[in-house]
């Protein structure tokens, strides 16, 4: 993300939709009111709801408050893979603390990642991510609540661990950017994908192969704001208004109708996360 670029304009609206993950807090907010102006220019565009996403301790309080601060915003509350290296006993305890309450919709992002381990300092290692994974598979499944995953290069080890915990009743991987082989295993799983901006990046061959085979009850879509810009504002900021970006191009990929599409994501979204349909 380049911050040299501009915003990109708004889109023409597409109704109804939810953005299924967010960073509200990255995207610039940090308070009731920098919250309502990001969700107001997100619901001016059919963007009516947004989930806040937690990668740390901070972000978690944050994602939990900015929920309780306007009724358009749900919470998902956990410590990213990345940093499963700082899960001590107080952090587990105000994780699960947060992850409790009624605004939260989702345990996540949790999962493995294993592209940083080397490259990035204090990563946590493959070791420390897999403990923190089966730890927050089974907070959600104590309080009942959807999974949400970080998966990056760990197909096979993601798909494994799940079976061996025993996976909760719902299970989103986010921002999906696997291929087709890996879709269909989820598809089978009965797990939930989400996409993001990166299926509108031409360069994404295996990913565009993927989209189509999803089931309409297993797709739900999101921005992962300010990350993952769709085409063509790649590389500049991205915020929960230019989702219909994404599923315009995601619906050319499924060769669907956009308004078709952007309606059976959100029916999904709402049976994911719990969410109370909107009325009219």
């Amino acid at each position: 993300m380049s911050k040299d670029r501009p915003a990109p304009e708004a889109p023409q609206p597409l109704f109804p939709l939810v953005d299924a993950h967010t960073h509200l807090d990255a995207c610039g907010a940090s308070d009731a009111a920098s919250v309502r102006k990001i969700v107001d220019r997100a619901a001016a565009v059919g963007v009516e709801r947004v989930v806040t996403v937690a990668d740390d301790l901070d972000a978690a309080r944050f994602a939990v408050d900015a929920a309780n601060w306007d009724a358009r915003v749900y919470a998902a509350v956990a410590i990213h893979p990345t940093r499963a290296n700082v899960l001590d006993d107080s952090t587990k305890a105000e994780i699960e603390r947060l992850a409790d309450d009624p605004r939260v919709v989702a345990v996540g992002e949790t999962g493995l990642d294993f592209y940083w381990p080397g490259k990035l300092d204090g990563c946590a290692t493959v070791p420390e991510q897999e403990e923190g994974f089966r730890w927050h598979i089974d907070l959600a499944k104590r309080l009942g609540k959807t999974l949400m995953i970080h998966n990056r290069d760990a197909d096979q080890a993601l798909l494994e661990v799940l079976r061996e915990e025993g996976a909760p009743e719902v299970v989103v991987f986010h921002c999906f950017s696997s291929d087709a082989a890996m879709a269909r295993e989820c598809i089978e799983a009965g797990y939930v994908l989400s996409f993001s901006g990166t299926v509108s990046f031409k360069n994404a061959k295996a990913l565009r192969e993927a989209a189509p085979l999803v089931p309409a009850d297993q797709l739900i879509v999101e921005t992962d704001a300010p990350f993952l810009t769709p085409h063509p504002f790649r590389g500049a900021p991205n915020e929960p208004y230019c989702l219909p970006y994404t599923v315009r191009a995601l619906a050319e990929v499924r060769g669907e109708e956009p308004g078709a599409l952007a309606r059976a994501s959100t029916i999904t979204a709402e049976r994911v996360y719990g969410l109370r349909p909107v009325s009219g």
